[in-house]
């Protein structure tokens, strides 16, 4: 347990050192003040935590505020059935299955079988097998920018996050809604093969067919963090995100099929 203090203190030695002499000072007065035995202090048992004192409570960052967004507008419609591609289990499918079962479709398999989850293995690309107009509630969040690059060891295809996207649009049913969470700027990219990035209006133009019903963005940028509900597209460049590689400012998308 001491090989993380050991290569922490080669790399950091100046912000390392102090953080070693509070661990031992907490050390010897922890076993000062300890009455129980069995919960004496040893280094033989040191397991050292040296980056906690000055954290904050929790991280609100991009994944934060795009599962809750997405998890309080379904709680609200409550549809009947709710289907989602890809979205984080330990996060937003999480949120959703306390209070309503949902069926997810990823291409990577789930080991382990959770109650209230039906889960489909399989490349959601073109949504086979899934008729038109048939489901009333679907999300996909932080995985639409992923399609196409290998990254998930799916096939290599430029134009298979659009394909996606035009799979959703196609299976929405009249009066559903739509949930998408991608990065976004100023300007379209990809960041190789990470993810890609992509103007709003992008996203809104591939989704012809569907109404946008909420546009809100969600930023783990240096200097630019935060939660900006309501946002017109003007109104997000007008803010000057640029275009960031790193996939820090998430596009939170609602979309309703009239």
């Amino acid at each position: 347990m001491l090989k993380p203090l050991i290569k922490n203190f080669i790399k950091h030695p100046l912000r390392t050192f102090p953080k070693v002499g509070r661990l031992f000072r907490d050390m010897r007065e922890y076993n000062s003040r300890n009455t129980r035995p069995e919960f004496h202090a040893s280094i033989s048992h040191l397991y050292p935590c040296l980056n906690d004192w000055d954290d904050n409570a929790g991280s609100l960052g991009y994944y934060f505020w795009q599962d809750l967004w997405a998890a309080r507008k379904i709680f609200h419609t409550h549809p009947s059935e709710h289907y989602d591609i890809g979205s984080r289990v330990d996060g937003f499918i999480a949120h959703i299955l306390p209070f309503m079962q949902l069926t997810m479709i990823d291409i990577r398999p789930l080991p382990q079988k959770v109650e209230g989850l039906n889960f489909i293995q399989a490349d959601a690309t073109n949504l086979e097998g899934i008729a038109d107009n048939s489901l009333v509630s679907l999300s996909s969040l932080c995985a639409p920018e992923h399609f196409g690059l290998g990254r998930y060891g799916d096939p290599v295809d430029p134009e298979a996050c659009f394909a996606a996207m035009r799979s959703m649009q196609r299976v929405l049913a009249r009066g559903g809604h739509l949930y998408i969470a991608v990065p976004v700027g100023d300007e379209s990219g990809v960041a190789f093969n990470a993810h890609r990035i992509f103007k709003p209006e992008l996203v809104a133009e591939t989704m012809s067919g569907l109404r946008l019903a909420d546009f809100t963005v969600a930023s783990e940028m240096k200097g630019k963090l935060g939660y900006f509900e309501h946002l017109s597209f003007e109104e997000f460049h007008a803010k000057g995100f640029g275009v960031y590689y790193g996939g820090a400012v998430g596009g939170l998308f609602e979309f309703v099929k009239d």
